[in-house]
């Protein structure tokens, strides 16, 4: 079971960065926060290319888990990195369906694979 999805895009960064947010808001989602890894690392005085993580989440979904086991808190919200290596624009995005490894103890049901399939939907849709 891979731990991540990851595409590349043809598209520029920025570009790429919109899309996906467009893409969380049509499945009815709410992007929290868009950190600029770049820009906080070189403020540091780490140089890196374009990369920031997306994060958002649903309410629904976030109640439900949290309701089965508080801790899993910890991997909430969702997020999906976009960044650039050695050119080419990544979009990768944390797999839900490996929450039952972290959490064995707890009976998650059909929700993470319910939830991995729509953050594949909105990377496969904003690769395009």
């Amino acid at each position: 079971m891979e731990f991540d999805y990851t595409l590349t895009t043809t598209k520029t960064f920025d570009q790429t960065v919109q899309d996906v947010q467009d893409e969380i808001a049509k499945v009815g989602m709410r992007v929290l926060y868009v950190h600029d890894v770049q820009q906080t690392l070189d403020e540091k005085g780490f140089k890196r290319e374009p990369f920031k993580i997306i994060e958002f989440c649903s309410a629904k979904f976030a109640n439900e888990f949290l309701n089965k086991d508080i801790k899993i808190g910890l991997c909430l919200p969702c997020k999906i990195n976009v960044y650039v290596k050695d050119g080419q624009t990544f979009i990768s995005g944390m797999r839900p369906i490996v929450l039952s490894q972290f959490f064995p103890q707890v009976d998650l049901g059909e929700r993470p694979k319910e939830i991995d399939q729509i953050i594949q939907n909105i990377i496969n849709s904003a690769i395009n």
